[in-house]
């Protein structure tokens, strides 16, 4: 008597992993579940989770998924153009989610929320990038912008246009981000002290 044919292991786990996000909530997911979960959105069938693993093996963490270039991302095997504009459309999200939560409050008084909203924006890619974030007399986010970019290791800085964005800002404080070897960011917090704005100009 011929055996039934066995079922492919993802049968019915779509299913089991809603039901767990449901009933667990989406942090009893690991990192790649997740992700996986992330894919039914452009995979309506067939085993997401190869491609959600092979992800976090590529760029590391979900956070290094959501903040890998494009490029980067179409290298991965399974990685379609849907795939890599729901990662996108989900970066963004979380970006605005983060940059929300340190725009209601001193900047100063999370570095962690800090860190992760800028491990987000920064991105996974090897290009060093020097970002400043311009603050009021209360420590709060007025803006933050992207300075320059360089090479995989180097990129220029000009205090003349640190100063000048400042001073069109009306900050009293700048936080200057330079990221570099992937993500080591490193955070330089400088006061900009306003009786040294008539000579700014010279420098």
């Amino acid at each position: 008597m011929a055996t039934a044919p066995e079922k492919p292991h993802h049968l019915g786990h779509r299913d089991r992993l809603r039901r767990r996000v449901l009933d667990r909530g989406a942090d009893s997911l690991a990192d790649y579940e997740l992700l996986e979960y992330l894919l039914f959105g452009v995979r309506r069938q067939g085993d997401t989770k190869p491609t959600a693993k092979a992800l976090i093996d590529r760029f590391g963490s979900v956070a290094g998924v959501l903040a890998a270039p494009a490029s980067e991302l179409a290298t991965v095997k399974g990685v379609s153009e849907a795939t890599i504009a729901l990662i996108a459309v989900t970066a963004e999200a979380a970006r605005r989610a983060v940059r929300e939560e340190i725009a209601d409050g001193p900047v100063l008084s999370s570095w962690t929320r800090l860190i992760d909203y800028l491990r987000i924006a920064m991105g996974h890619g090897r290009t060093e990038e020097f970002r400043l974030l311009f603050l009021d007399s209360k420590n709060r986010l007025i803006a933050d912008e992207v300075q320059g970019t360089g090479t995989i290791n180097r990129t220029a800085v000009y205090p003349r246009e640190v100063v000048k964005r400042a001073l069109e800002h009306g900050a009293t404080a700048i936080i200057m981000v330079h990221k570099h070897n992937w993500y080591i960011i490193t955070l330089i917090y400088q006061y900009v002290i306003r009786r040294f704005y008539p000579c700014v100009w010279n420098v």
